[in-house]
């Protein structure tokens, strides 16, 4: 269910598009999970977070108002290339450490960052390493924090390169 991990409020939302984009990541991430471990459908799922979720008050917390479009790009993306992006991120992590034993909520980080990095050239590759980072120390510890930046890091630089190209 939804409440195995806990949301991230933020009180007295701020209005601007990296605040949007940043909670649309974050719910796209709880989302993904809620598929996984819950069993529902992408319409069911897209149904429960547009209206419970997403820009909603839990708790007397007022959660941050994501930008729909980016967290409907980010599920529907992430199903439609789910097979590629496995593939992917299997062959970036440690050998003998598919991404099937790997916790779900970071499999969600993981897939929903590769996805971006390899269909949303709009988002600077630097950009979407940070933002997922933070997504997953929302959730996960410190190591699985770091490996969420080394994959996505590996990943950016292979399919991203002339971003790095000349960097340090």
């Amino acid at each position: 269910m939804i409440d195995d991990i806990p949301a991230a409020p933020v009180p007295n939302p701020p209005a601007n598009r990296a605040a949007n984009r940043a909670a649309a990541r974050l719910n796209g991430v709880q989302a993904l999970y809620q598929m996984e471990v819950g069993s529902k459908g992408l319409n069911e799922i897209l149904a429960e977070f547009e209206s419970h979720w997403i820009g909603g008050e839990i708790d007397g917390e007022t959660y941050i108002e994501a930008d729909i479009d980016f967290f409907r790009d980010i599920l529907r993306g992430v199903l439609e290339h789910q097979r590629q992006l496995d593939l992917m991120i299997d062959e970036t992590l440690a050998n003998g450490w598919p991404l099937k034993r790997v916790e779900a909520v970071l499999r969600a980080v993981l897939r929903a960052g590769a996805y971006e990095l390899l269909q949303r050239k709009d988002v600077p590759a630097r950009v979407v390493i940070k933002e997922y980072v933070d997504v997953a120390a929302a959730f996960l510890d410190r190591d699985e924090v770091g490996m969420t930046n080394a994959v996505l890091d590996a990943l950016a630089r292979h399919m991203r390169a002339p971003e790095f190209d000349g960097a340090r």
